[in-house]
């Protein structure tokens, strides 16, 4: 898993620019729930499509990032969270152990 790390405002904007060419995946992760890291470990040993980028969100780190992204996508904030997003618009949004990357996958296509 090549996770590119999110850690401005500016880095999310972008993300917003290229959902329109190309699936983007913000993966929410709090560094002090075991669930969070359960989860992290289990995508992390899924074949991950290269036809998605992954963007890895530290929870405790980057806080304000993390409501301006709830704030844009109209989504609750959950940790872990995974939100799949497409010209724009999150399309997919799952936490806690609903997360499966096959479900992903699918979804992204």
């Amino acid at each position: 898993m090549n996770w590119t790390p999110l850690t401005t405002e500016e880095q999310f904007e972008q993300i917003l620019n290229r959902s329109a060419h190309k699936p983007q995946v913000i993966f929410k992760h709090s560094t002090r729930c075991s669930i969070s890291s359960m989860v992290l470990s289990r995508l992390e040993r899924a074949e991950a499509p290269d036809t998605i980028d992954f963007h890895f969100l530290d929870l405790i780190a980057y806080r304000n990032i993390s409501n301006k992204i709830a704030e844009t996508l109209h989504v609750f904030h959950e940790s872990p969270q995974l939100l799949l997003i497409k010209n724009g618009e999150c399309i997919y949004d799952e936490s806690h152990m609903g997360i499966s990357m096959d479900d992903l996958a699918e979804q992204a296509v």
